[in-house]
């Protein structure tokens, strides 16, 4: 068992940390603020090859693997929540899909301009009657000729108005349940596709959300993800992924907390000392230090299971699920440890506070997480 990172992974690490450090940190404010990320952001991480990073290279990425993908989500959201999460969505959602199911046609098509950071990608699968339960999806897509003819609703979707192409999960067979679940690739600009005004969230106020709906709209059938029916199996797989990039997510943003509260607490002073030195402060820094180390090394461990092949269902829950909500924890204490200045948009600390929490909801609620965990105990019992 190898814990050291190998020199290529290292080198990945430090330079997306100067580039968030130089790029991202000091616009997370205004980002927050005008709830826009600039599309320069974009292009320069295009131009270091991150928004394809784990794609490969004959399509435009940079062949990275999945540990590298996890570590420069980590370092991204260190410095900005909202970009890392048009990132990860980006990445995991909105391209990984056609990466591991489409065809060369729609890799070529679809696949290689995301890779390139020409435009970014986005994933439809919750709708107002199915979040948790993604298999009560009611989107359906009925053969006409040679198209399919789409209609329906999603909602929280990220990156939606944004997106160079949309791929969306509907019905294109009522009569087979979840075995009746497509996914189909939506370009950008298609007749029928209607946004909804833009979310006002609680944190992640960069990242774009909308909700999408769909009135008649028309694509080719050749637009299929796979084959008709497996967009249920599709997707399961893909949140699996998915729940590594969020985690490493969690991580960046629970370290960017713990660090802010480390140097409070070296430099504010309470009774003649830094609060630093009162145990109930270090304890409370002890614990984020430990809590978000653990959370990395059951991500890594995800995505090196995924890197090599191997079943990561259950662990990439287990990781989600413990750095979601050690994340949270970390952010909470840091600004427990800010007192009245931790409510306050001076500091960044509410800011990590109020973009974390979203991370026990996102790509798995910490309740399904149990719930999927459990079963590899129970079974059908659970």
């Amino acid at each position: 068992m190898d814990f050291q990172l190998t020199q290529e992974q290292q080198e990945l690490r430090q330079s997306v940390r100067e580039f968030a450090e130089r790029e991202l940190l000091p616009k997370a404010k205004d980002v927050d603020e005008k709830a826009q990320i600039p599309a320069s952001t974009w292009q320069k991480m295009a131009d270091m090859g991150l928004m394809g990073l784990p794609f490969a290279e004959e399509l435009g990425g940079a062949g990275a693997d999945a540990i590298s993908a996890a570590l420069a989500v980590e370092e991204i959201a260190r410095c900005c929540g909202s970009t890392a999460l048009s990132y990860a969505a980006h990445v995991g959602l909105g391209s990984a899909p056609i990466a591991m199911f489409g065809n060369d046609q729609q890799k070529e098509q679809f696949l290689r301009p995301a890779a390139e950071g020409r435009y970014l990608g986005a994933f439809g699968l919750t709708e107002p009657h199915a979040g948790s339960d993604a298999g009560s999806t009611r989107t359906t897509a009925v053969r006409d000729g040679n198209e399919w003819v789409i209609n329906g609703a999603k909602m929280w979707i990220t990156n939606a108005a944004e997106a160079g192409h949309l791929i969306a999960t509907a019905i294109t067979n009522k009569d087979r349940g979840k075995r009746g679940i497509s996914a189909i690739i939506i370009p950008k600009g298609t007749p029928g596709v209607h946004f909804g005004s833009p979310e006002h969230k609680m944190g992640l106020r960069g990242s774009n959300t909308h909700a999408i709906t769909f009135d008649n709209v028309r694509v080719p059938l050749e637009n299929l993800l796979g084959a008709e029916g497996d967009g249920f199996v599709q997707f399961l797989k893909v949140l699996d992924g998915g729940r590594i990039s969020i985690g490493a997510m969690a991580i960046g943003l629970g370290v960017a907390a713990m660090e802010a509260a480390v140097s409070y607490a070296r430099e504010r002073q309470a009774f003649g000392h830094a609060i630093g030195s009162y145990q109930s402060i270090s304890n409370m820094l002890a614990d984020m230090d430990t809590e978000l180390e653990a959370a990395r090394l059951l991500i890594l461990r995800a995505a090196w299971l995924k890197e090599n092949g191997k079943p990561f269902t259950r662990e990439a829950a287990i990781a989600k699920l413990y750095a979601s909500e050690a994340s949270e924890r970390a952010c909470r204490n840091a600004v427990q440890i800010f007192g009245g200045y931790g409510y306050s948009s001076e500091y960044p600390v509410e800011r990590y506070y109020r973009d974390t929490r979203l991370l026990t909801i996102g790509e798995g609620t910490s309740e399904i997480l149990r719930m999927v965990i459990s079963r590899g105990l129970l079974g059908e019992l659970a």
